[in-house]
C-alpha cells in the first residue's frame, strides 16, 4: 500500500464492526491476572513501565494499579487501538498512564502497520504487525522510535520494567535499546514467537542470546510468585531478570 492509502482503515466508518465490543473489554475486562503474584514480586509500588504494544490497555491497567506511585508509558503506533485505549484509561479513571502514538524498534523512521481484518469487518487489532502485509487486512503508516531515544527524550533516571508484545518485533526492540538494559537492567516480560520474530528478521534463539549476553536469566511465568528458572530457550511469554529480587 502506499502512503496515500495507509491510514483508510481508520477512517473507513467512526464506529467500525466490533468497535465497541473492543471498548467494552478494554473499559470492564481485566486480563492477565494470573500474573499478579509474580508482578507484585518485581514491580515496585514507585515502578517507572514501558508498556510496548499497549493495544486496548489490559496490561497498562493491571501496571498503574501495580504501580500507583509510579508512571506507565504506553506505546502503541496503531489509532484504532489507541482510540479505545484512551477511553479505557479516561473511564478506569488511571492518571498515571501517558499514551505515546508510536513503536519501539531497532531505528527511528517510519513504518508500515498492517493490521488484520476478520471475516466479519472487525479488526483484529491485536495481531497488528510491523513487516510483511497480510492480504486480508489494512495498513497504516506509523512512527518507531528507540527505546535509547524514548528514554533520552523522556528524560528519565530509571526504567524498572518493560512488557513487549508486538508480533515479532520484540527482538528489533530490544537491539534499539542496549543503552538502556545495560544502564537501568529493567525486567523484561517479553512474548517469544519464532514465526512471528522469523517475520521480522529475529529468532528465539537470537534474542535469547542476546539477553543472556546482558546478564538476564530467564523464569517462568506461571500463577506463583516463586521465581523459577527457564534453562533453555523457548517460546510463550518469559520474564527475564537481570537481579532477581531477594525472597
Amino acid at each position: 500500500m502506499n502512503a496515500a492509502g495507509a491510514d483508510r482503515g481508520y477512517y473507513r466508518g467512526r464506529f467500525p464492526p466490533g468497535f465497541f465490543a473492543h471498548l467494552f473489554k478494554a473499559i470492564f475486562k481485566q486480563h492477565h491476572r494470573a500474573l499478579l503474584p509474580l508482578l507484585r514480586r518485581v514491580l515496585p509500588a514507585d515502578s517507572i513501565v514501558f508498556d510496548v504494544g499497549a493495544h486496548a490497555g489490559q496490561y497498562a491497567k493491571l501496571f498503574a494499579r501495580l504501580a500507583p506511585n509510579g508512571f506507565v508509558y504506553a506505546f502503541e503506533p496503531q489509532s484504532y487501538a489507541r482510540r479505545i485505549l484512551r477511553i479505557a484509561l479516561r473511564l478506569n479513571r488511571l492518571r498515571n498512564v501517558a499514551i505515546l502514538p508510536f513503536g519501539l524498534g531497532d531505528r527511528g523512521g517510519v513504518a508500515l502497520l498492517n493490521i488484520p481484518v476478520k471475516a466479519s469487518g472487525s479488526y483484529g487489532f491485536g495481531l497488528a504487525h510491523l513487516g510483511a502485509a497480510s492480504r486480508h487486512g489494512e495498513s497504516e503508516l506509523v512512527a518507531i522510535a528507540t527505546i535509547d531515544q524514548a528514554v533520552a527524550a523522556l528524560g528519565l533516571g530509571r526504567l524498572d520494567f518493560i512488557k513487549a508484545d508486538i508480533e515479532g518485533f520484540e527482538q528489533r526492540m530490544l537491539e534499539g535499546g542496549s543503552g538502556t538494559l545495560a544502564r537501568f537492567k529493567p525486567a523484561l516480560l517479553i512474548e517469544l514467537n519464532g514465526e512471528h520474530l522469523a517475520r521480522a528478521g529475529g529468532s528465539v534463539d537470537g534474542l535469547w542470546r542476546m539477553l543472556t549476553d546482558l546478564g538476564y536469566a530467564a523464569f517462568e511465568t506461571g500463577v506463583t510468585r516463586d521465581l523459577i528458572p527457564i534453562t533453555a530457550p523457548r517460546q510463550g511469554d518469559v520474564l527475564f531478570l537481570a537481579r532477581p529480587p531477594q525472597p
